[in-house]
């Protein structure tokens, strides 16, 4: 399979001005995270969807909603809850008793980015509503299949706190989306600055479109050509077997896995103003990568290790190549 002509100065200039536009506007709605906005352009440039785990109350629906918000074309919101349906988020067949015929009424996933509110409080069979989706850009109901918006981005949150009421999300969910970050409290700087802006009821409706689809499908194509040397490939395939292979994980990094990692880290890299990934690059979007796809068993538990441990672990185990490899 031949690969896509390197990216030219001019296209990578022009993604990141762009990817520093979005961060600025959205960041309006999230003051003082740039590191996390930075994180979900990221992965909107990328192709890719992103899961935000955090405590109540530190922003995750703002910043769904500002992402969404930046993209000039359709969103919708789904609050998950225990009732919600397959039909509810996908859409169903309707009979019309005039034509005397079904037909498809569509669900919120047909919009260009859907942020899922809650993922965790609905069903197991509602939440593997968003598996084919997720991965293939389509929905198949009643044996029909039916191609959802491109660009498609979601955008998910759940509460790692409240555990009354919610259902885990499979591995083979987790999988599926490219990042997973926390937001975490504001400094006192930024809280400071967020209280003095009570004025100011909700910040993400602030947040006007500053990018089109056409356009986040024109960085998608320019961060697909950015270059990954053959030694961070290799580097990358060593992590992935050795994680497979660490005492303490059950499941390690898999193929899916692995592909976006070299995804989201040429994004990563044109975001930073260049056409091809340094090893900072992996190592800088390691966290929000990884720490959903590694499983650890209960041992991990009993000697008090996390997932980030076991990512130092695997980096310190495998030796990063040289910025002149």
């Amino acid at each position: 399979m031949s690969t896509p002509p390197l990216a030219h100065a001019d296209e990578i200039s022009w993604f990141g001005d762009t990817f520093q536009t979005i961060v600025d506007s959205v960041g309006g709605a999230l003051v003082g995270k740039e590191r996390v906005v930075q994180l979900a352009v990221c992965c909107l440039a990328a192709g890719g969807h992103l899961l935000l785990e955090d405590v109540p109350g530190t922003g995750k629906t703002s910043l769904a909603r500002a992402l969404a918000a930046s993209v000039r074309g359709t969103h919708q919101r789904v609050q998950f809850t225990p009732d919600l349906l397959p039909s509810d988020v996908t859409g169903a067949s309707i009979y019309d008793p005039r034509r005397q015929v079904f037909e498809f009424r569509r669900g919120p996933v047909f919009a260009n980015v859907v942020l899922a509110d809650e993922i965790n409080r609905a069903s197991p069979k509602t939440q593997s509503s968003l598996l084919e989706v997720m991965e293939e850009g389509r929905v198949t109901v009643d044996g029909t299949t039916h191609a959802v918006p491109d660009p498609f981005m979601v955008i998910a949150t759940q509460n790692p706190i409240e555990q009354a009421g919610t259902y885990r999300l499979p591995e083979a969910q987790l999988d599926r989306f490219l990042m997973k970050t926390a937001i975490g409290y504001p400094d006192a700087d930024a809280t400071i600055d967020v209280l003095s802006g009570l004025a100011v009821r909700d910040r993400a409706l602030a947040v006007g479109a500053v990018i089109d689809g056409a356009q986040v499908l024109r960085m998608r194509e320019v961060a697909r050509s950015v270059h990954v040397s053959r030694p961070l490939l290799q580097f990358l395939q060593d992590l992935a077997e050795r994680s497979r292979d660490h005492r303490h994980v059950r499941l390690g990094l898999s193929v899916r896995g692995l592909l976006g990692y070299v995804h989201a880290s040429k994004a990563w890299a044109a975001g930073h103003g260049r056409n091809y990934v340094v090893p900072d690059d992996l190592k800088d979007i390691a966290v929000p990568v990884m720490q959903h796809r590694m499983l650890l068993d209960a041992d991990a538990e009993f000697d008090g290790v996390t997932v980030l441990d076991v990512i130092d672990e695997l980096f310190d185990a495998v030796p990063l190549p040289s910025p002149q490899d």
